[in-house]
């Protein structure tokens, strides 16, 4: 099996048909030039690139027209994507992948493009796996990286989580690929980095097996899913657009965290509430402790309340102003 085939293989299996049009999220790295590279060879006439410019660097200009360029070779079409503002203010990085993201799917809604594929391997869930194991996440985050998710409507699929690091800087090379290394990923600030030093020294630490931990973690987070929407489409109820109750019984907390989470998206997007910002990320520990005592409890503007094996959420009422 040549390395195209086995990119249209493992691209196949995580979407179930081939992408056409498939949107190739090319940073200029080696990583994704490598994708670019074995995309073109497998998938001929049915990809087109986009790259992020965040603006945050004053290089990242020139990386995007080096981008451009090598797609130019290939035939394949390509734009430089930049948002209005730059990121800017604490957690820069995951701004970045926010605005990355909502730049990338608003351009695959406006070609048509049946998939995002980005460039995530082996290397990069090891490190996800480890970087959250550190952080105390639990099953969800310890799933790392997911093979196929959906962001703003549109289908994002990881076809590398299979392939090396050093792999695919060999295949980018091999085709003549020219790439750039990221300053950021010898940045020592950055956990990501940190936790890449620590895989480099330590060969115990296999990221294959690290990643194939992560890749079983997820089946088992998307088992637990599965659960939870079978028992909120039995027991749970909307009052009033913007009220949840949902009957508990004896569920396990595993449930529980993840119905409790549910049940706070819910009220939320009844429109009642627009602040503070939430996340299904978000610690809900507390709010299940109190709960199982029989206190009420409030996050993310929400108030949550128990009678008689009955949940109760609905938006909390504001604040008194002193």
């Amino acid at each position: 099996m040549t390395e195209a085939d086995r990119f249209r293989t493992d691209l196949a299996r995580i979407a179930g048909d081939i992408p056409n049009p498939l949107l190739l999220a090319v940073s200029g790295g080696p990583d994704s030039m490598a994708m670019l590279a074995l995309a073109a060879a497998a998938l001929p006439g049915g990809i087109t690139a986009a790259t992020v410019d965040h603006g945050l660097r004053p290089d990242a200009a020139g990386e995007a027209a080096m981008v451009a360029a090598a797609c130019a070779a290939l035939n394949v079409p390509h734009i430089t994507l930049t948002a209005a503002e730059p990121p800017a203010g604490a957690s820069l990085q995951a701004q970045a992948r926010g605005a990355r993201y909502a730049l990338l799917t608003a351009h695959a809604r406006a070609i048509g493009a049946a998939a995002v594929a980005t460039a995530h391997h082996a290397d990069d869930q090891a490190e996800t796996f480890l970087m959250r194991a550190a952080r105390g996440s639990g099953l969800s985050g310890l799933a790392g990286v997911r093979t196929r998710v959906v962001i703003d409507g549109v289908t994002i699929v990881r076809p590398l989580l299979d392939w090396r690091r050093a792999e695919l800087r060999a295949i980018a090379r091999r085709a003549e690929m020219p790439f750039v290394d990221d300053p950021a990923n010898a940045d020592d600030r950055h956990d990501r980095t940190r936790f890449r030093r620590l895989l480099g020294a330590n060969e115990w630490l296999d990221p294959p097996r690290l990643a194939r931990a992560a890749a079983a973690l997820a089946e088992a987070d998307a088992d637990l899913r599965a659960v939870a929407d079978w028992i909120w489409d039995a027991r749970a109820a909307v009052h009033d657009g913007a009220v949840v109750t949902l009957a508990i019984d004896d569920l396990p907390r595993g449930l529980l965290r993840v119905l409790a989470r549910r049940a706070i998206a819910a009220v939320r997007d009844s429109g009642a509430i627009t602040t503070p910002d939430w996340s299904e990320a978000m610690n809900v520990e507390p709010l299940l402790d109190a709960l199982a005592q029989g206190r009420r409890a409030t996050q993310a503007g929400v108030v949550a309340g128990m009678r008689r094996g009955v949940w109760r959420f609905r938006p909390a009422p504001p604040r008194r102003r002193t």
